[in-house]
């Protein structure tokens, strides 16, 4: 399989809401409040009203199910959603809960993402499917995304 990169995605995350324990693990959200994309063929900003809906299961393994709404430099609306899981030792998890920096190859962070716009200029996107490797850092993840060919 070979891919292409499509953009890198940074989103700003503050202090998620702590639902804690409901029936398939620990359910936190995280508002998504900005951000910013740049790739290739499309550049922009992450619009607040978003965001990242994770379960943490009792194997370790978090859920992740980000929503969120692009704006490109040009004015076009691009709908993300994105769903995957990140999990690594316990005590890189731990780390990574308190808001610390840690190289990425240490855990695994991975999502599919998919895209819907109405913008011709855009229309390849709702016609790709994406892969994401992500970047937990302290304000909010870093997603390089790319096309599969």
């Amino acid at each position: 399989m070979t891919s292409r990169l499509l953009m890198t995605l940074r989103v700003v995350v503050p202090p998620p809401q702590r639902l804690g324990a409901v029936p398939h693990g620990t359910r936190v959200i995280a508002p998504i409040m900005s951000g910013g994309f740049e790739g290739p063929r499309l550049r922009g900003k992450v619009l607040a009203g978003g965001g990242d809906w994770t379960l943490l299961r009792s194997d370790g393994v978090l859920e992740l199910d980000l929503r969120i709404t692009l704006e490109t430099d040009d004015g076009a609306y691009i709908s993300m959603s994105s769903f995957g899981l990140r999990h690594g030792s316990r005590e890189v998890l731990a780390a990574l809960a308190a808001g610390e920096s840690i190289d990425p190859s240490t855990y695994y962070f991975r999502t599919a993402v998919r895209f819907a716009t109405s913008a011709p200029r855009y229309a390849f996107l709702n016609q790709l499917i994406a892969i994401a490797s992500g970047d937990r850092r302290p304000s909010g993840p870093l997603y390089t995304v790319e096309e599969v060919l």
